[in-house]
């Protein structure tokens, strides 16, 4: 009897009759609804959570800059989160809030307190604070909805980030634009300082110059005003003295004067008479007879014989004249002898004080004189510095940045947001469900298997009763199990590809990969049950259950406990998740046919337990006769 035979006999006996055959139809469907229907429900969880509830609570009362702009951060916020469908948010005032997520009628909630605005406007004031987004969650209504609800919490927190930090920055670069147009001005004002320094600079190098010969003058007059003092100090009186003459001088100039006119008056009374004796004369003449020529004769030989007389009286007025002038000069003199006596101490006071003056004017001058000097020395340090500064302001100019409307707005940008991610994906899942299916094909298939043999017999007891080799018995038990495993595999395959949608990169690839997969399984379960009988169901069940928390179908395999490492690396469910996602996702299929070797040594392996379990089972035992435990 060969092995198909032996195969073949065990499929007629698990079909005949109608039940059988809906049996067997059956554990052909198993691994169909666990993993199309398990991937069905959960092909794309997160494109419907617009219908998970959510409360959304907004107190923030909004905020004025120090501008005066306006920001109502929480009303924004609520907006883009209306806007952006994640969730099906409610707008519920505190207490709805807090009572819906504690009853469930909200999966969670989100909290924007009054003070939300104000407080991201607090760094302008140099106050700072943080905004709080208060987050409420029941992880009794849905864990992965609280985890969801934080992820979205921390995307409205950056976003909300990303906004002020980027409004932030676009006010420092405006006021660096400011920095740099008041900077600017300052350099020019500083280029005007220093030229106007130098220009003081030369006029103290000027007045340091010109001060010099001026002390020296100072110096020569306080010296001159000195010996002028000492020389007046008898001048009143030398003036008394002068005075006192003066006024004697023009008594005898007035007596003299006075004498003189006396003279004069006589004199000129003399004139007088000789004047009426002339005009007698001709009156006598020209009475007795005389012509007019006559008498004109007598009158001339008479003007003639007074000239002397006449030219005397002229002298005499002409000196009385003379000598009345004389005489006022002197008085004149004298009076102003007598003033000048009067006002010589005066005079002499004066030329005392105008010295003490001079002398302090010297001291004075000197003192200017080293004062612009020093002034000169500090001119030329505030020259010095006053370029220093035109120079560094100048310099800073141009190390202050001043971008223009675009540029400030991108570089606030940029600020504001520094990090973003571009995606460089080699492979891509493309859904959640999709990136679950190949531990769920890998489980349902190891389910299918495990299920087969309820109704399969594990050894032919025909093939060990007739002395059939072992090896034939083994492979002759193995076979229905593959034949029934592949029809699992093709219908769960087509179901996943056709219905749920689910489309691998490499299909041919995946589907052989399964059939191989399914074959191991059913050779490893087979050998389980050829060994230990209703034993090898449990240890099955049991190895189900190690390879759940230890192949990484979620997780990545990495995160399970050390300890568990031995199971990733020794069974072989964590090789068939492996093989299928890079021949479900695409990639580099090199490390395909490194798990695929392993499964054919785990089937090569189950097939010699199986040999040396038929081997065993050639000789019949009581305990095989009347098993203690029957499943």
């Amino acid at each position: 009897m060969t092995a198909l035979r032996m195969a073949f006999n065990e499929l007629r006996r698990i079909t005949s009759g109608k039940l059988p055959k809906l049996a067997v139809l059956a554990l052909t469907l198993v691994p169909l609804l666990y993993a199309a229907l398990y991937l069905y429900a959960n092909k794309d969880p997160y494109a419907h959570l617009d219908q998970v509830p959510a409360a959304l609570v907004v107190e923030d009362k909004g905020a004025t800059a120090s501008d005066g702009t306006r920001l109502d951060a929480g009303h924004e916020v609520a907006e883009e989160l209306v806007r952006g469908d994640r969730f099906d948010w409610r707008r519920v005032d505190a207490a709805q809030a807090e009572q819906g997520v504690r009853d469930g009628t909200y999966t969670f909630a989100l909290t924007l307190p009054e003070d939300f605005s104000q407080a991201l406007l607090s760094s302008g004031d140099f106050t700072p604070r943080q905004g709080v987004i208060v987050l409420t969650t029941n992880d009794a209504n849905n864990y992965l909805g609280s985890t969801i609800a934080n992820q979205v919490v921390a995307e409205v927190r950056r976003s909300v980030s990303v906004k002020v930090g980027a409004e932030a920055a676009d006010k420092l670069l405006l006021g660096f634009s400011t920095i740099r147009q008041k900077t600017a001005e300052a350099a020019d004002g500083a280029t005007k300082l220093a030229a106007g320094q130098q220009d003081a600079y030369t006029g103290a190098q000027q007045l340091a110059e010109g001060t010099a010969p001026l002390a020296d003058g100072a110096a020569q007059v306080s010296s001159g005003l000195t010996r002028l003092r000492d020389s007046t100090a008898d001048l009143p009186v030398k003036s008394q003295q002068l005075a006192s003459g003066a006024e004697q001088v023009a008594e005898g100039n007035e007596t003299v004067a006075r004498t003189a006119e006396d003279y004069a008056a006589k004199a000129q009374d003399l004139v007088g008479r000789l004047d009426a004796v002339n005009g007698y004369v001709a009156a006598r003449l020209r009475a007795l007879g005389f012509t007019e020529e006559q008498v004109q004769r007598v009158l001339a030989t008479l003007g003639e014989a007074r000239k002397p007389v006449d030219d005397a009286n002229a002298e005499v007025q002409g000196t009385a004249g003379q000598l009345r002038t004389l005489a006022d000069g002197a008085k004149q003199v004298s009076d102003g002898a007598a003033q000048l006596a009067a006002s010589t101490p005066a005079l002499t006071d004066a030329i005392t004080r105008l010295n003490d003056g001079a002398a302090r004017v010297s001291s004075g001058a000197a003192q200017v004189r080293d004062g612009a000097g020093r002034l000169r020395d500090g001119e030329a340090q505030l020259v010095d510095g006053s370029n220093q500064l035109r120079d560094g302001l100048a310099a800073g100019v141009s190390q202050i940045p001043d971008p223009d409307d675009p540029t400030r707005e991108s570089t606030a940008q940029t600020i504001g947001d520094p990090v973003n991610v571009r995606g460089v994906s080699q492979t891509s899942a493309g859904s959640y469900g999709a990136g679950l299916a190949p531990f769920f094909l890998g489980l349902a298939t190891w389910i299918g298997a495990f299920v087969l043999f309820l109704l399969l017999r594990p050894l032919s007891r025909r093939g060990l009763a007739a002395g059939q080799p072992s090896w034939r018995v083994a492979v002759g038990g193995w076979l229905p199990g593959v034949l029934l495993g592949a029809a699992q595999v093709v219908v769960m395959y087509a179901a996943v590809t056709l219905v749920v949608d689910i489309r691998p990169a490499h299909p041919l690839g995946t589907l052989a990969f399964l059939l191989l997969v399914s074959a191991t399984f059913v050779a490893v379960l087979h050998a389980l049950n050829a060994l230990f009988g209703a034993v090898g169901k449990f240890i099955g069940l049991v190895l189900l259950i190690l390879q759940l928390v230890s192949a990484g179908g979620t997780f990545p395999w990495q995160t399970i406990p050390v300890p568990l490492y031995p199971l990733h690396y020794g069974l072989p469910m964590g090789y068939a998740v492996d093989g299928l996602r890079h021949l479900m996702y695409g990639g580099s299929l090199g490390g395909v046919g490194r798990d695929a070797l392993i499964l054919v040594g785990y089937l090569a392996a189950s097939l010699a337990l199986t040999t040396l379990a038929a081997y065993k089972q050639r000789v019949w035992t009581p305990s095989r006769l009347k098993p203690e435990l029957v499943l």
